[in-house]
């Protein structure tokens, strides 16, 4: 099936005389039938609620789709899903090599948790690609990638880091909020785990919270019990909210990311722009490994404004009247943060000048762009 008729149908096991979407169970306790039925439920009965009832499930299915994976984990946020993924591929004695340009948060639980679990983290630069080589090592037990990157959005070479990494049996996790599962497919280009924020554009509507992880093989059983360990869990309501929201993904994700290359093209003429960030343009740096590995754009990217400072980026962001401010992006809102007070790259990104993440929702583009002309006007 084409990806707009299997959006629709992702997920729908009842295709009969049903309500077309899954039921919303409030649970804890599942009765079982019988003594024997306790320890032994028939399929598709869990033992306890945290396993996931219709809802869950029915949004675990519909993933797995999406992505022909073999199983999927649902978590209660895009960094929690990091963190399990993560979790269930590292032990003490350990080595991981996270890309320089990872999620902020991300990178925070990877540098302050890890060493006191007695893995070393060391990180590399997201534009390696084949010379990870070089970095991994024999104890090597996980690569993460982000692509593309968070704020700088560099695109990784996902193949050739996967195949240095197989050499030594390293797992490969890619951070796949930007393309939302739809427009990559990260398990096909070599991950072991491909993780991302369902609250981004697969909720859609900025009212719902939720990671997710899918894999394939042998490796759904070492993601199965790192989940199970931990005891994470979503609720049906979400699970309900995010499965709606895969119904019109496709249909945002296209509005989104023509209205970002267009306000792109705009902004790249305009004289206060030094550089745009967005791997869909040719002169993004990235930009044959994007056409290579993605079938299509997101709206979210990256503008730097020639030889502004800290109080002329906070003047932008307060003369804006239709984006708003505040962390976050896929939803039908357009958005704007200023990048440079949360940045930390080990690697040198070649910046120059302030840098603005925009994140275009689904508003009129001549409002949006009218917006931001007064915004710049505005600031000087």
């Amino acid at each position: 099936m084409k990806r707009d008729t299997q959006l629709s149908r992702a997920g729908r096991s009842h295709l009969g005389t049903r309500p077309v979407n899954a039921a919303i169970e409030r649970a804890s306790t599942v009765l079982a039938g019988s003594a024997t039925e306790l320890y032994n439920r028939p399929d598709g009965i869990p033992l306890y609620a945290r396993f996931g009832m219709e809802a869950q499930n029915a949004l675990k299915t519909a993933l797995c789709e999406m992505q022909s994976a073999d199983y999927c984990a649902l978590t209660p946020s895009g960094l929690s899903a990091m963190s399990l993924a993560t979790i269930a591929c590292v032990k003490a004695g350990g080595h991981v090599l996270a890309a320089d340009c990872l999620y902020g948060p991300t990178r925070m639980f990877l540098e302050d948790l890890l060493p006191s679990w007695g893995v070393e983290i060391e990180f590399f630069d997201p534009r390696a690609g084949a010379g990870i080589a070089s970095q991994i090592r024999s104890n090597t037990q996980l690569v993460f990638c982000e692509s593309p990157g968070s704020l700088t959005f560099e695109i990784q070479d996902v193949p050739a880091i996967a195949n240095a990494a197989r050499k030594v049996g390293a797992k490969v996790l890619v951070d796949d909020t930007w393309s939302a599962g739809l427009n990559a497919n990260m398990l096909d280009l070599g991950a072991d785990f491909a993780a991302q924020s369902l609250t981004k554009y697969a909720g859609g509507h900025s009212d719902v919270m939720m990671g997710a992880i899918v894999c394939r093989g042998e490796n759904a059983k070492r993601l199965k019990l790192a989940e199970w360990r931990l005891g994470l869990c979503v609720s049906p309501d979400d699970a309900f909210l995010v499965s709606r929201g895969l119904r019109t993904l496709a249909l945002r994700m296209d509005r989104s990311a023509a209205s970002s290359l267009d306000l792109a093209e705009r902004l790249a003429a305009h004289s206060e722009v030094s550089e745009i960030l967005h791997p869909a343009r040719p002169d993004h740096p990235d930009n044959e490994i994007y056409c290579r590995d993605f079938t299509a754009a997101a709206g979210v990217f990256g503008v730097q404004f020639r030889d502004w400072d800290i109080p002329r980026a906070e003047r932008f962001l307060d003369a804006l009247e239709i984006f708003g401010l505040g962390f976050s992006w896929g939803g039908y809102e357009s958005l704007a943060v200023h990048c440079d007070p949360q940045l930390r790259r080990s690697f040198r990104d070649g910046r120059n000048g302030i840098l603005i993440r925009l994140a275009i929702g689904l508003e009129d583009i001549e409002d949006l762009w009218a917006d931001l002309k007064q915004a710049i006007a505005a600031s000087a």
